[in-house]
């Protein structure tokens, strides 16, 4: 796992954050658009995959972007935002020193599924807290149950010992990643890698090697890796998701249907099944975007999201549904 990551590592090091182009844009709005509409087409890597006409979109927003005053930086932000939101993609972004763009579409609709008083108040109300992840015995102490809202903290050996020691005689875990908006995929890998016990393809990633829209690099296989930890975990885990499990928890989520006794509850995952990387323009303006497309291990593009194995959605205002259903589904299992 580690050496695959530290591959991607280096080509978003090596190629991140340059001009990628042998020709130079006039540092003009119109040429600022059409470097950036220019970096899309050649270094975006679901371009075959979205629902949209680039081409058609370049001339006209130059065009616009040909109407704006040299200094009128708000308005040539707002144009560009409106082109790559034509994307729907959470991993397209425009960083200024005064805005950040952001797309929102590809979450609008689905139910939020998540009501973080209703965490707090009855289920983590007297947890203990260790890796980034809050952890408390629930239902009688039958079941542990795992809150984990992001993966910029990475949980260590000692973390996951800790936590599966304090659920040693429980039936099962909840494992709740909803709402959780990524970071670090190796941190989601080396927690997904708790609950295999031996080494799994999960996937695999491929990254944009020319200017053709079809231009990738061969297929590389992503593993979860079988530690040696004492810490494992193989009896019953219901991972609970929603339209904003996105970017590494996705990852995660794709990674935990390949486990043992692993069933996945909620709705349709947010996706973001790329990984990022950053291209300057020539006003010094950075474009994020995915250059490196991740599959399942049945080569399915991840990028859409993922389904649940059992659909579900919060109805309640006194209980949070989807960990009650979770957590019959567990006892179930052992009737």
């Amino acid at each position: 796992m580690k050496h695959w990551i530290l591959a991607i590592l280096t080509l978003c090091v090596t190629t991140g954050c340059t001009h990628p182009f042998g020709n130079v844009y006039d540092n003009t709005p119109a040429g600022n658009m059409e470097a950036l509409w220019s970096i899309i087409d050649e270094k975006y890597c679901f371009l075959d995959e979205k629902d949209v006409d680039w081409e058609a979109l370049k001339q006209p927003y130059i065009d616009s972007a040909k109407l704006l005053a040299p200094g009128d930086k708000l308005a040539l932000f707002d144009l560009m935002e409106r082109m790559i939101n034509r994307l729907e993609d959470g991993h397209v972004n425009l960083y200024t020193s005064f805005d950040r763009s952001q797309c929102v579409s590809w979450y609008k609709g689905y139910p939020e599924n998540y009501d973080e008083r209703l965490i707090n108040e009855l289920y983590i109300n007297n947890s203990r807290y260790a890796g980034g992840m809050y952890y408390q015995r629930i239902a009688d102490d039958a079941i542990g149950y795992i809150y984990c809202g992001s993966f910029e903290i990475g949980a260590s050996s000692a973390n996951m010992y800790y936590i599966l020691t304090a659920f040693r005689d429980c039936k099962g875990i909840v494992l709740d990643v909803r709402n959780n908006g990524g970071g670090s995929l190796e941190y989601a890998y080396t927690l997904a890698s708790t609950f295999f016990d031996h080494d799994t393809t999960i996937g695999y990633w491929q990254h944009k090697t020319g200017k053709r829209h079809s231009d990738f690099s061969e297929l590389k296989p992503i593993k979860i890796k079988k530690d040696d930890m004492p810490s494992k975990w193989l009896r019953p885990v219901i991972v609970l998701q929603n339209r904003h499990t996105y970017s590494a928890a996705n990852s995660f989520v794709n990674a935990m249907r390949y486990g043992r006794n692993v069933l996945l509850l909620g709705g349709m995952s947010g996706g973001g099944g790329g990984m990022p990387l950053s291209y300057e323009l020539p006003n010094g303006w950075l474009i994020r975007f995915s250059s490196i497309r991740m599959y399942d291990a049945d080569h399915k593009s991840i990028e859409g999201g993922i389904a649940p194995h059992v659909y579900e959605t919060l109805r309640s205002t006194d209980k949070d549904d989807l960990i009650e259903h979770a957590v019959q589904l567990i006892n179930k299992a052992y009737e």
